[in-house]
C-alpha cells in the first residue's frame, strides 16, 4: 500500500512566494576568465556579503554555489534577529576564555546587530524588516530567576534593554499557559531571509561578481602563490579563498567539517490565519521562544497571516513526516487554540554548531573562513561575511573579538554528529526535569 502523500508542501515558506528571483542569466554567469583575486566556496549569506565587500574594494570575485541558489540555511531560518550572545551565557565563557574576552565579544554581538539592521537600511534592501521584539518565555518556574540575571548582567557591559514579564503580566506577550514568566527584548527584530538574500545577490551580481550555481568544488591546492579550485567542468586559479560553507560543509574540506556539527533544523508554517488567532499566539506580533533546551522558536509571517513555529528535526536527514508531526505536536502544546488549523509549509536546513559554542573565523592552510554561528545566522553570517573579506583586504576593520578563539575539534570526530541522538534525549530529559 503507498504512504498516503503529505497535505503540505515541502517547501520553505519563504520561497514560494513568486515575486521571489534567485536566478542568474548565462551573462551573469560568466566564467571564461579562470583566474580571479579571491575565489568564495558558499554562496549563502556568509558568501555573498563576503563578495559585496571585495567587489567593493576593487577585487574580482567568483563564487561558487554546489546546488541551488537560496536552497542552503540562507533561505531556510526562522528570519529571526538579536546580537545571539553565545549559548553558553556569561558565566559559561568566562570559564573557558576569560571575563575581558566574554565582555568583548558581547560588544561586538551587539555591533554586528546594529551593523546589519543598518546596512539593510542604507542598501534599501527590502525584506520586512520589523523591529518587533523578542519574548523569552521561563519554561520551568526555576528559569524565571536565572532570566533576569542573565539580561541584567548583559545590560551592565552594553545597551540592551531588556523588559521583565511576570508570570502575572506574560498573557501581554504570548498566549500560552506553558511558561511561568519571561522576558522581552524589544530591540530584536524579525525579516523575510529569502528577499534579504535576493537583495544581497543583486547588489554581488550589480557589482560584478562571477557566480557559478550547481558547480561544486571538488578540491583546492595551493600551487606557489596561487590556489587552484577545482570543479567538475573547470580549474580556476585565485590569490585568495574564503571557505563559507558553515553547516553544508562536505568532505572534501575535512579540516573544517571535523571542528562543526551540523544540526538540522525544521519549521512549519500554518495556514492563513485570522488575525484574532495570530495575535492570540503573539499578541503584540513578536518573535517567540523559551529556555528549553530542545529549543523552539516562533514567529508570525510578515504579513500576520501565519504562524511560523521551529524547532530541531528529528531522526537523520530530511524527513519532513517526522519533524512536522513533533513541531506541530510541540505548537499544540504551547498553543491548544491552533489544534483545529492545518500545517501548509514544511521544511528544514542545516545550522553548525562549534564544540565551544561561539563562531569562528579567521584563516586555516592559508585558506580564510567563517564558519559555526550556532543557530544565530542570520545576523552573525552577514557580519562575519564582510569581517572574513576585510581580513582578506588586509584591513585593520577585519579584526574581531572572535580572531582568538580557538578553533577545535574533538579526537577522532570526523564530521559526522553520531553522538546527536544520545545528546537529543539527554536534553529532552532535563526539559521535562526543569533543569
Amino acid at each position: 500500500m503507498a504512504n498516503k502523500q503529505p497535505s503540505y508542501k515541502i517547501l520553505p515558506y519563504w520561497l514560494a512566494d513568486k515575486t521571489l528571483d534567485l536566478s542568474l542569466n548565462e551573462s551573469m554567469k560568466d566564467s571564461k576568465e579562470k583566474q580571479y583575486d579571491v575565489a568564495i566556496v558558499g554562496a549563502g549569506f556568509t558568501g555573498l556579503s563576503a563578495a559585496i565587500t571585495l567587489l567593493r574594494a576593487g577585487r574580482k570575485v567568483i563564487i561558487f554555489e554546489a546546488g541551488e541558489l537560496g536552497q542552503g540555511a540562507s533561505c531556510r531560518n526562522g528570519g529571526m534577529l538579536g546580537p545571539s550572545f553565545s549559548k553558553l551565557g556569561v558565566d559559561g565563557l568566562e570559564k573557558q576564555y576569560g571575563i575581558e574576552q566574554v565582555y568583548a565579544t558581547i560588544r561586538e554581538s551587539l555591533h554586528a546587530f546594529n551593523w546589519l539592521v543598518d546596512f539593510i537600511k542604507a542598501e534599501n534592501i527590502e525584506c520586512d524588516l520589523d523591529v518587533c521584539g523578542r519574548f523569552r518565555g521561563a519554561s520551568h518556574p526555576s528559569h524565571y530567576a536565572g532570566l533576569i540575571e542573565q539580561a541584567d548582567a548583559i545590560s551592565r557591559l552594553v545597551d540592551f534593554p531588556a523588559i521583565e514579564v511576570t508570570p502575572q503580566q506574560q498573557q501581554d506577550e504570548v498566549g500560552s499557559n506553558a511558561y511561568y514568566g519571561g522576558i522581552v527584548f524589544p530591540t530584536d527584530a524579525t525579516l523575510n531571509p529569502a528577499k534579504l538574500y535576493q537583495g544581497l545577490l543583486t547588489l554581488a551580481i550589480k557589482e560584478g561578481a562571477c557566480i557559478l550555481d550547481h558547480c561544486k568544488v571538488n578540491k583546492i591546492e595551493k600551487q606557489s602563490s596561487l590556489f587552484s579550485v577545482f570543479t567538475e567542468q573547470q580549474t580556476y586559479l585565485a590569490d585568495d579563498v574564503i571557505i563559507a560553507t558553515n553547516g553544508y560543509t562536505q568532505g572534501q574540506f575535512a579540516k573544517f567539517k571535523r571542528r562543526i556539527v551540523p544540526i538540522r533544523s525544521a519549521m512549519i508554517a500554518t495556514q492563513e490565519l485570522p488575525l484574532e488567532l495570530v495575535r492570540s499566539v503573539s499578541p503584540k506580533l513578536r518573535c517567540h521562544g523559551g529556555t528549553e533546551r530542545v529549543v523552539a522558536y516562533y514567529r508570525p509571517s510578515p504579513d500576520g497571516k501565519r504562524i511560523l513555529f521551529g524547532g530541531r528535526a528529528s531522526g537523520w536527514g530530511d524527513q519532513p513526516r517526522l519533524y512536522t508531526k513533533y513541531l506541530r505536536a510541540f505548537m499544540l502544546r504551547l498553543f491548544p487554540q491552533l489544534s483545529k488549523i492545518e500545517i501548509e509549509y514544511a521544511w528544514s536546513g542545516l545550522v553548525a554548531y562549534t564544540f565551544d559554542h561561539v563562531p569562528h573565523i579567521g584563516e586555516m592552510d592559508g585558506m580564510h573562513y567563517a564558519m559555526g554561528y550556532c543557530g544565530s545566522g542570520v545576523g552573525r553570517s552577514n557580519y562575519f561575511g564582510q569581517k572574513i573579506a576585510q581580513k582578506v583586504l588586509n584591513l585593520s576593520d577585519g579584526k574581531t573579538s572572535f580572531d582568538d578563539f580557538p578553533f577545535n575539534s574533538r579526537p577522532l570526530y570526523t564530521g559526522t554528529p553520531w553522538f546527536l541522538p544520545a545528546i537529543m534525549k539527554w536534553h529532552s530529559y532535563a526539559d521535562k526535569k526543569g533543569w
